[in-house]
């Protein structure tokens, strides 16, 4: 029983060790150089999804003004359009209050 115990404790043992004490060192060495392979690759796959949506951002943004930049200038139209319209409408009642105004008091005499 006591080689038993001892071949358990002996397993129990290696059980608990790391893993990495019961590898050779250029296993763990190549082991870490694929992990920093695959560290700068995900790193440079990121580094291009940023680019990517920077310059998705600044086209949207120079879109954005493109459109906005349309709109302020269609309304600036629309404006000055309704502006002489109002200009028009204020000469033709003047005109015409200019009129009832020489009819009424023409009547009046």
């Amino acid at each position: 029983m006591a080689e038993k115990r001892g071949e358990l404790s002996e397993e129990a043992e290696l059980e608990e060790r790391p893993e990495i004490m019961t590898k050779p060192l250029p296993q763990i060495l190549d082991e870490l150089e694929k992990s920093i392979k695959l560290a700068n690759a995900a790193a440079q796959n990121a580094r291009d999804a940023a680019d990517e949506a920077r310059k998705a951002g600044e086209k949207a943004a120079n879109e954005a003004a493109r459109v906005a930049a349309e709109a302020i200038s269609k309304v600036e139209q629309t404006a000055k359009s309704a502006l002489q319209l109002a200009e028009l409408i204020k000469a033709a009642i003047t005109e015409a209050a200019s009129i009832l105004e020489k009819r009424l008091s023409g009547k009046k005499r």
